[in-house]
């Protein structure tokens, strides 16, 4: 235990089976971190369990009672778990992963890393900790809405509310239906920021060109290509991001040269995380899977989008166009950190049997109480899909606003999860 202003802090550790239906076999261990606000009645508040979003990323490490954390701790005794293979939940890395052993033996692993093992690990937890008869609250930020709207699907009993932030997914829809939705978005979102920093354009397109000589590196030894500079465009779904992106490309070159500043360098491989959480780049399209294979969906569907083409912009003299929440299976050749990874990755991609995610009949029938912000502007989860999968469960009216973007819950913690917790009654 310890304390940060404003906040008492506990650690929680759990021994729980890599396979559920395998309790006998390998295990892992899940961590999770409470925190609570001082005041009367602190240590019999009702649970509230943080659900992040990835996959593959833990949960916030605040510093003190502001945003989110310290307005649900006031309320709740918030468990921000760090989902299995993050954080400090045997974390995965790629060494770690290699040391699995071949590449049929890590893909068989992975699979045990989605919403429903995560689902599994909460309600293992629920057991361990508060007992098989108390309920608890969940909040699912992005992916973390995936698993509660799994924990509905599959858990409700063990629930007294959820709670969903940008993160209610398609019932039934492929990947490619995600992504036929998401380029537009981001191409709008692209489109947005060049009115809003009008010069941006023709300094974006030097960079471009510049990095299409083929002669730069990161930092980290790895080159840096034109599409790799388009990944950055990731931070267009927040509310900071367009800025964000401004103010990167303003102090792209040494002054009075051609070259590429160390600034520049380190803000774009400081704004790729997928060296230190190689789960989201292995996992991401997997989130999505029931049935059918990926097979490298959002690689398939950037052909039919052709503004996202880097090379053939700089041909035609435009600018390209930055590119969203989207893996590509170039990316794991490229990030020098992923390259082991690649087998392991195609592997997944072609998987083609993936259990069902979401069970339809029973959320229609749902009578856990349930609250959802839905972003309508948001460019990762197309809120029409959100919107479908809000009318089909039981006892859900979604607040949708284009007030926020991905970001609401971390832009505007106690206005936003204020609004649910009201709404959940």
């Amino acid at each position: 235990m310890f304390k940060l202003p404003g906040l008492r802090v506990t650690d929680h550790r759990f021994q729980l089976p890599l396979d559920h239906a395998a309790p006998g076999g390998e295990s892992i261990e899940v961590f999770a971190r409470e925190f609570v606000a001082a005041g009367p009645g602190a240590e019999t508040r009702p649970w509230l369990v943080f659900l992040q979003g990835g996959p593959g990323f833990e949960s916030p490490r605040p510093t003190g009672k502001d945003g989110w954390i310290g307005f649900a701790a006031e309320r709740y005794r918030v468990l921000a778990l760090d989902q299995r293979g993050t954080g400090l939940s045997t974390p995965h890395t790629t060494p770690s992963i290699l040391a699995l052993g071949d590449t049929a033996t890590q893909v068989a692993h992975l699979r045990h890393y989605r919403a429903d093992s995560i689902v599994r690990d909460c309600e293992a937890i629920r057991r361990q900790l508060v007992g098989e008869e108390t309920r608890w609250t969940v909040l699912g930020q992005s992916f973390g809405g995936f698993c509660v709207t799994h924990y509905l699907s599959t858990a409700p009993e063990g629930l007294a509310g959820a709670m969903i932030t940008g993160g209610l997914p398609g019932l039934g829809n492929h990947a490619d239906e995600v992504y036929r939705r998401t380029f537009p978005r981001t191409a709008e979102k692209n489109a947005a920021m060049h009115r809003d920093f009008p010069a941006l354009g023709d300094l974006m397109a030097r960079v471009f060109r510049r990095a299409a000589r083929g002669d730069v590196q990161l930092p980290c030894g790895d080159p840096l290509s034109p599409r790799r500079i388009q990944t950055i465009g990731a931070q267009l779904g927040f509310s900071y991001g367009a800025a964000q992106i401004h103010y990167l490309f303003e102090r792209a070159f040494v002054p009075g040269t051609d070259e590429l500043s160390i600034v520049f360098l380190r803000g774009v491989e400081n704004l790729q995380a997928f060296d230190t959480n190689p789960f989201y780049a292995v996992l991401h399209e997997s989130c999505y899977a029931q049935g059918p294979a990926t097979n490298w969906s959002a690689e398939r569907l950037r052909a039919e989008h052709h503004g996202f083409d880097a090379i053939a912009a700089l041909e035609d003299g435009r600018t390209p166009l930055l590119t969203g929440e989207m893996i590509f299976p170039w990316m794991l050749e490229e990030w020098g950190a992923l390259a082991p990874l690649k087998p392991a990755a195609d592997g997944l991609a072609a998987v083609n049997d993936w259990p069902a995610l979401y069970d339809e009949a029973q959320l229609s029938k749902n009578e856990v109480p349930v609250a959802a912000i839905v972003y309508h502007d948001d460019m990762f989860v197309p809120a029409d899909l959100s919107l479908e999968t809000a009318s089909r469960i039981q006892g859900l009216d979604p607040w949708v606003t284009n007030e926020f973007e991905h970001d609401g819950l971390r832009a505007d913690g106690p206005r936003v999860l204020g609004g649910l917790i009201e709404r959940l009654g």
